[in-house]
């Protein structure tokens, strides 16, 4: 049920479902090896898990306190800082495993 209100409501979520496929498709096409696919695979879906883990931590976050509190806003901005690290990490994962196929 989280995944499908997170797909549904989240607009982070959606973007990285749309890049899922759009990384999905271009794996296709390039014909990934196994080995790849299974990289991928696991980017895509930490990528999601992140976010979703992250639009929770916002809930609960709100759900305790609805006031500005300094440690409201870390734990916000914690979380976030966590999608974003493992989104330029996933770029690069992305690079090095597509880039070397679109250069021959």
């Amino acid at each position: 049920m989280g995944i499908v209100h997170g797909a549904a409501r989240e607009r982070n979520v959606k973007f990285h479902i749309v890049a899922a496929i759009i990384v999905i498709a271009a794996g296709c096409w390039t014909r990934l090896s196994q080995l790849e696919w299974i990289i991928i695979t696991a980017v895509i879906a930490l990528m999601i898990a992140l976010e979703l883990m992250n639009a929770a931590v916002e809930r609960v976050v709100d759900l305790v306190t609805q006031e500005r509190h300094p440690l409201a806003k870390q734990a916000k901005d914690l979380a976030a800082g966590s999608v974003l690290v493992f989104s330029i990490a996933s770029a690069i994962i992305g690079l090095l495993i597509f880039l070397p196929k679109w250069l021959m």
